[in-house]
């Protein structure tokens, strides 16, 4: 890359104001770091030294590992010796803002003779046999090839890069672009999120100002649920490269004074240009410039946030309407905290206040995944994750649906069955009291039990209200989006219909289950007569109350799981999918000949088979 261009300050632009903060920032930025202790942002000294020598036996069976893929490739002991291995680590931990139970990015460099496949075929086992070692997860075919473990209770996503070197040195650095010549283009990614970490360490003017803000807005982005890169919003790279933008164009200002200017600055983009660290110029690689015009691909991108380090990508891609319409206003709503906090009318506890997502809507979309084997169940959950994004995209084009919020993770539970009915339960979605309270030595030992893993996925519905004066049933078809989105999760390589379920089904927010809300946090469900004539409600408002409980629906692709081949019932362990219906007509939004049951209560929005109907 071209040396960077002499300026006296460091991003694209001159800073805003190189004024030192007030005093009042001074000393809003003390009670900000009490606040980030109090909320437990930071780990003691034991648990950093764990994670010190954890990482030291991942580097060490690291090296272990191209010793003995050296020996399978019939390279000598002496050559097998001398080609080393080194692990790098980025993200949260390379920034130095990780908290307790965080996890460890972790980037495995291996010379040429080792391959992704010798990664997932001998290291895997290597990692298994480790002390200490819990889990143990590859994800090949993933966007970025990942091993997911945990050693002695610390997590870790394991990458792997392989170089063009026939040895790896103990002093190598990634900061050459001329190392990644000739490297596949999977490489070339998982080298990025170390890079990218250097780039910005090196970009900011004040590394523990930068660092002291960054917890505090992943800190507020989690409890937001705003802070999910698979999900539409944005990820830890991207939170990172924004704080750093900010301490560029403020390089004089405390914690408290990036942050509060964070927010406002934020809010008022949202989203015109795109975010840059530095001036990306044409280097020896060529490096891509940053230029919707030449690249119209760039335009399908709706807040641009680019990584500072060769080759230059969009950190965002995944960002959604709906996700863009969330993130803006948590913006706003963080703006207006932080004003107060420097008046003095809020405090810091208030910014880091928790989401309201699962009392926002009255509709909500469950996506439920299983199977019975915790190891599968990892890798198909994940792969149902990584494509909930297309089904929050075919939503956004149903009309009258105004937003389709997805919620940040999967909530995973674990059931013991006793039978195939049991089995059938679990996987769409139904646990009842008795199988809640099992455990897993009442099935050991029986015939045809086993557990069943499933991790649950919401999306919430936010729809159009009645218009005044409008008059007769709305239809609005979400059949199409779901059924696609299933089609689409199926056309995994690896998924086996009989050993993995999926369900896609609506329920209502009165019908969530307990596990989404904290002890205390639930509403208490409030009940009422059926009123009969003019006294009926109308209301579609999301944000209002529930007033009735009702139990949920299906969607139309939550239809009977299918029996086993041979006609019996499948073993408590392999929970089936059913084949989904062929999609509607492009027209989907004309369907008058679904039927569909008269809403009780006189309520005018529900739900059913797939349709949301209102009278």
């Amino acid at each position: 890359m071209a040396a960077e261009t002499e300026t006296t300050y460091l991003g694209v632009t001159p800073p805003i104001s190189t004024s030192v903060s007030t005093e009042r920032e001074k000393e809003v930025t003390i009670t900000l770091m009490d606040e980030l202790r109090r909320q437990n942002m930071f780990e003691t000294e034991d648990e950093s030294q764990l994670r010190e020598i954890v990482l030291g036996r991942v580097a060490q069976l690291v090296k272990k590992f191209v010793h003995k893929v050296a020996l399978l490739r019939g390279l000598s002991e002496s050559a097998a010796d001398s080609a080393g291995g080194k692990i790098f680590t980025f993200g949260s931990y390379r920034l130095g803002v990780h908290g307790p139970g965080s996890d460890i990015d972790t980037l495995c460099v291996v010379p040429k003779h080792v391959t992704r496949d010798d990664f997932f075929e001998y290291f895997e086992p290597l990692l298994r046999e480790l002390d200490g070692v819990t889990e143990v997860a590859g994800v090949p075919e993933a966007y970025v090839p990942v091993v997911k473990t945990k050693i002695s209770g610390i997590p870790l996503d394991l990458l792997m890069a392989r170089m063009t070197l026939s040895a790896i040195p103990d002093d190598l650095t990634l900061d050459d672009d001329n190392l990644l010549r000739n490297m596949d283009e999977r490489c070339i990614r998982s080298l990025g999120g170390s890079r990218v970490t250097d780039a910005m360490l090196r970009l900011v003017p004040d590394v523990q100002v930068f660092r002291d803000s960054l917890r505090c807005i992943k800190l507020w982005a989690r409890r937001r649920a705003i802070y999910s890169n698979v999900n539409g919003f944005l990820g830890g790279v991207a939170w990172a490269m924004l704080v750093a933008r900010i301490c560029q164009l403020y390089p004089n200002a405390t914690a408290g004074a990036i942050v509060s200017r964070f927010f406002i600055i934020m809010y008022q983009w949202c989203w015109p240009q795109p975010v840059l660290l530095k001036q990306i110029e044409d280097g020896p690689l060529q490096v891509r410039v940053w230029n919707p015009k030449l690249y119209p691909s760039d335009r399908s991108h709706r807040m641009p946030i680019i990584t500072p380090a060769y080759p230059a990508m969009c950190a965002t891609h995944n960002v959604t309407e709906s996700t863009q319409m969330i993130m803006t206003e948590e913006f706003k709503k963080g703006a207006d905290i932080v004003d107060k906090v420097i008046v003095g009318s809020a405090s810091w506890s208030d910014l880091f206040a928790k989401h309201d997502f699962f009392h926002k809507y009255r509709y909500y979309l469950q996506v439920i995944a299983s199977t019975g084997n915790s190891d599968l169940q990892i890798k198909w959950a994940g792969t149902v994750e990584s494509r909930i994004r297309q089904l929050i995209m075919k939503l956004e084009y149903v009309e009258s649906l105004t937003l389709a919020h997805p919620f940040i993770k999967g909530f995973d539970q674990v059931a013991y069955c006793l039978n195939e009915e049991e089995v059938r339960a679990i996987a769409q979605g139904e646990t009842s009291p008795a199988i809640a309270a099992r455990k897993k030595e009442d099935v050991e030992g029986k015939e045809g039990a086993g557990p069943v893993y499933s991790t649950t996925f919401y999306i919430g519905l936010m729809i159009e209200p009645k218009q005044p004066g409008s008059s007769g049933p709305r239809r609005l078809d979400i059949s199409y989006p779901t059924i696609e989105f299933t089609k689409q999760v199926k056309l995994w390589e690896k998924y086996d219909e009989s050993t993995m379920g999926l369900i896609v089904r609506h329920i209502r927010s009165s019908s969530l289950p307990d596990y989404v809300f904290d002890p205390g946090e639930r509403p208490p469900k409030v009940t009422q007569k059926r009123t009969k004539g003019p006294g009926k409600t109308h209301n579609t408002s999301p944000d209002m109350p529930n007033k009735r409980q009702r139990s949920s629906q299906s969607v139309t692709t939550d239809l009977s799981l299918k029996q086993a081949e041979n006609g019996h019932a499948a073993p408590a362990n392999r929970v089936p999918v059913s084949e989904a219906p062929p999609p509607p007509p492009p027209a989907m939004k004309e369907h008058t000949d679904l039927k569909t049951p008269q809403l009780p209560f006189g309520e005018n929005v529900g739900v059913v088979t797939g349709v949301l109907a209102a009278q």
